[in-house]
């Protein structure tokens, strides 16, 4: 998993409550079950109108692999590549059979295996640019989730807001009821914050930088692939694939 965002999720929420802990009245001070429905259940029941079932259902999986599965490096994804592009040109194309067991990413498997088939360099590309634009669609739907949980969740806390300050209002003449309306009216604006700020802001940032490094990364095994397939050699390979790569990486790798 990416370590920076299990400690970003961590280290907030730990400060937040640490914070809440050293006020008066502690953590139990911030729970209101009212609160906690009209945010939590109001934000997911508009979230459900926006989205289909597909849509949900492929949420999850999306996040997983995009937060849990580790990235290959460009510059390590090349030194295979030129690795695979050197056996091909000794052994012949079949040779690379031998390497697929060695392939952990599908997508990059997937490719080689075409080129095994013997597909031509040109069937070999669209088939791959077709994978790899499904899969960067996948990632938009689950930016556009999250974005729309985002908007959704200080909305609903500003309504919480405003029907704390209505119950609140109405009981004027008992005062003993007023604190029930109030809590009402400043938790759900907190947790719609909460939502919108600590989790679904940060997650949204996240998974449109990782869908952007895997749209490299797949861009760079393309041209990789296809340049196999069409019986490049090692080296022209290596230098086409570098550009992928920053310079000052590109520097320290030659060193």
């Amino acid at each position: 998993m990416d370590p920076l965002t299990l400690i970003g999720i961590l280290s907030g929420f730990g400060l937040l409550l640490y914070s809440m802990m050293l006020g008066k009245g502690g953590v139990m001070l911030f729970v209101d079950i009212p609160s906690c429905i009209m945010v939590f259940g109001g934000t997911t029941a508009v979230f459900l109108m926006n989205f289909t079932v597909q849509d949900v259902k492929a949420l999850m999986p999306v996040f997983i692999r995009s937060f849990l599965d580790k990235l290959p490096k460009p510059a390590e994804q090349i030194d295979r590549i030129v690795s695979l592009a050197s056996l091909a040109r000794k052994e012949g194309l079949l040779a690379l059979e031998g390497k697929l067991k060695e392939i952990e990413d599908p997508f990059f498997a997937k490719g080689l295996q075409l080129v095994i088939d013997g597909f031509p360099a040109d069937t070999v590309r669209q088939i791959l640019e077709l994978e790899a634009n499904w899969s960067s669609a996948r990632h938009g739907v689950g930016k556009k989730m999250l974005d729309q949980l985002a908007a959704y969740a200080p909305a609903f806390g500003m309504i919480g807001t405003l029907v704390g300050l209505v119950q609140m209002l109405a009981s004027l003449d008992d005062p003993s009821s007023i604190g029930g309306g109030m809590a009402v009216a400043l938790l759900t604006t907190l947790y719609g914050a909460v939502i919108a700020n600590m989790i679904c802001i940060p997650l949204a940032s996240k998974l449109e930088l990782r869908a952007k490094e895997e749209s490299l990364l797949r861009e760079l095994q393309i041209e990789g692939i296809v340049a196999i397939q069409s019986g490049d050699g090692p080296q022209l390979i290596k230098e086409k694939l570098k550009t992928f790569v920053p310079p000052k990486a590109r520097e320290a790798k030659a060193a």
